[in-house]
């Protein structure tokens, strides 16, 4: 399986470091009999020389059982001293809550000190017992971190962390001889670069799209059609963007493209110049594939060069976030969706019958139904999983489609395209999206209802300039929905949806922190001792034994029931 173990506790670590130095805590503890406030910065401090090692311990779990048992361990503490901390917090409100009905009803305080009450001693006591346990074993985890040899990693011996992060670069030249279900939104982009425009040099055209959907496909049909030839474009270039919008370094790529000749030059100003001379007065056509960049000033930095094109040439940008689009100006944007069930089909039938004495017509239909349904309308599903049953026997293919392939093969391209997007969303967006593994598959839910959800299970918090939760989590929400992690069930809808990969995500890296009981639910290989989410399908376990399984989960914080019984679920 891909390395998960460390992306989510780079998640949570931020948001323990933000509560153990937030005022009011520090302001509370501070009066309490037990000397909390010099624990809580030794937790910090012990925290701190965890992280450093996370992306080394990444890379060492896929072969070192030790170190994946030692961030199993890492992340129980994370979620152990969350639990702590709530406890703190709520302690701090009811004495404050306490000391305003007493002024306000006129009562005499008592003498005794509040930290002398029973209540308090027991609080006390218990919270100095668990305060204990959680430093004991941060120590621990410390002394183990050296035992395995885990260490910071820096400059080029980070390089292989990094890697996991990157996809391929991208180039013009096509890699499939035909391409399928397509047609209509090649068209469509077709028209957009061969459409004249009155308002500027050059117009930007976004494709944008989630992962793996076919954006940079769609984008190389383009470029490379006889009617973009035939359009007499004085320049073409294309350069891969991703990771790293760095202005210099993309000018410069795109200087290397159109001249044709390798550039020894070493300032922007002297890439500018020389791009500028390269165009002037020439109409282009210029693809940037896999743009990430929402700092408008880097996009007026890039663009300078081409003002002084001819008029009507046009640049095709590839995206998965409608808020890098929106960066580069009032433009339209061209929403790329998923492919039909038929092409899906398509793809797939296509490669896996390359070499092998079958033929289509004896393929079942429930088979293919299966294969178009794990795919799901990405066409990149559908390439991924015929690589999967290529060295596989015809018939075997069933067994193996039936089976967890997405989130077990090490092999599988798609667990690095999402993997991408996760690894780029901030620290509070992969908690929002871990915690959407709760919801059964196909799941509609609105933006209020999980809003609400994230409150509730702790997962959004209060923020330091006092912005309430709900503009927050709405910010979560839209952030989400822009970088196409959730999808309208329909155009205008309220209700929202993630396609099966990304849910498939989702569990994947909220790991056995999650607990779904539904019918599929195979609970003879689930541990449950690190449980602290839970869903369950109503119209499944209604008249079973269903809370059975709750006996060996002792540390829970959400329970959630879904009504799955004859049709549609219940949205929230």
């Amino acid at each position: 399986m891909a390395a998960v173990g460390e992306i989510l506790l780079n998640a949570f670590l931020p948001v323990l470091f933000d509560r153990l130095a937030s005022r009011n805590l520090l302001s509370f503890v501070r009066q309490l009999q037990v000397r909390v406030d010099s624990e809580l910065k030794k937790w910090e401090k012990k925290l701190k020389m965890i992280q450093a090692v996370l992306c080394d311990a990444e890379e060492k779990q896929l072969t070192d059982e030790a170190v994946k048992m030692w961030l199993d361990e890492l992340q129980d503490l994370a979620y152990d001293a969350e639990d702590i901390l709530d406890e703190f917090a709520t302690q701090a409100l009811e004495s404050k809550l306490m000391a305003q009905n007493q002024d306000s009803s006129g009562q005499v305080l008592s003498f005794i000190p509040a930290s002398l009450k029973p209540k308090a001693i027991m609080f006390n006591y218990s919270m100095g017992s668990k305060i204990k346990d959680i430093t004991s074993r941060l120590e621990q985890l410390c002394q183990e971190r050296i035992e395995l040899g885990l260490q910071r990693l820096t400059g080029g011996a980070s390089s292989t962390a990094a890697a996991a992060h990157q996809r391929p670069p991208s180039s013009s030249v096509p890699t499939e001889h035909e391409v399928f279900g397509r047609e209509e939104d090649k068209a469509k982009i077709l028209d957009m670069v061969n459409t004249s425009s009155d308002h500027a040099n050059f117009v930007v055209i976004p494709i944008v799209g989630m992962g793996g959907i076919g954006k940079t496909t769609l984008a190389r049909e383009v470029y490379n059609d006889k009617a973009v030839a035939d359009s007499k474009f004085d320049v073409k270039a294309w350069v891969c963007v991703s990771d790293n919008f760095d202005v210099f370094n993309i000018l410069k790529a795109l200087l290397e493209s159109i001249t044709s000749a390798a550039s020894d030059l070493n300032t922007l100003n002297e890439v500018q110049v020389q791009l500028k001379k390269a165009v002037d007065g020439k109409r282009f056509l210029l693809v940037l594939d896999d743009v990430r960049n929402e700092d408008y000033s880097l996009w007026v930095d890039l663009k300078a060069p081409f003002l002084a094109a001819a008029p009507n040439s046009k640049m095709i940008i590839t995206t998965r976030h409608s808020d890098v689009a929106s960066t580069m100006g009032p433009i339209e944007h061209y929403n790329l969706k998923s492919l039909l069930d038929d092409d899906c089909w398509s793809i797939f039938i296509k490669h896996a019958l390359e070499g092998r004495d079958l033929s289509a017509h004896q393929i079942s239909e429930s088979f293919r139904k299966k294969v178009v349904g794990k795919c799901r309308g990405l066409p990149l599903a559908a390439k991924t999983l015929e690589g999967l049953l290529r060295t596989t026997r015809h018939a075997a293919w069933d067994d193996i489609l039936d089976s967890k392939i997405w989130d077990l093969h090490q092999q599988s391209s798609i667990l690095p395209v999402l993997r991408l997007s996760y690894h780029h969303l901030p620290s509070h967006l992969k908690r929002c999206f871990a915690f959407c593994a709760i919801f059964p598959k196909d799941y509609e839910f609105t933006e209020k209802g999980l809003i609400f959800l994230w409150m509730a299970g702790g997962i959004i918090r209060q923020s330091r300039n006092s912005e309430q939760m709900e503009d927050l989590g709405s910010k979560c929400f839209h952030d989400l929905v822009s970088r196409s992690i959730f999808q309208q069930t329909s155009s205008g809808s309220s209700k929202f949806v993630m396609h099966d990969l990304i849910h498939d995500f989702a569990e994947l890296v909220s790991r056995e922190t999650i607990l779904r009981l539904e019918e599929s639910t195979n609970l003879s290989s689930r541990r449950f001792e690190r449980v602290r989410h839970s869903s369950y399908g109503r119209g499944w376990l209604d008249g079973k034994n269903k809370f059975e399984v709750f006996y060996e989960i002792e540390l829970l914080r959400t329970f959630l029931p879904f009504c799955i019984r004859g049709g549609p679920n219940t949205s929230y």
